[in-house]
């Protein structure tokens, strides 16, 4: 898997894991611990992608 395959699948993910989020935020009482685990892990694939990119 190429540098470029590996960002590609990362923000893939990362657009699955926003997906998510809205999905948890728009239930009538969403799951905050959910709702933290995943910001928390959009946030690591982000830093990974920013990383990746800087190379």
């Amino acid at each position: 898997m190429s540098l470029q395959d590996h960002i590609e699948t990362l923000k893939e993910k990362h657009a699955a894991l926003e997906r998510a989020l809205d999905e948890e935020n728009k239930r009538p009482l969403p799951n905050q611990d959910a709702v933290h685990d995943l910001k928390r892990q959009k946030l690591r694939i982000k830093d990974e992608i920013y990383q990746l990119e800087r190379h």
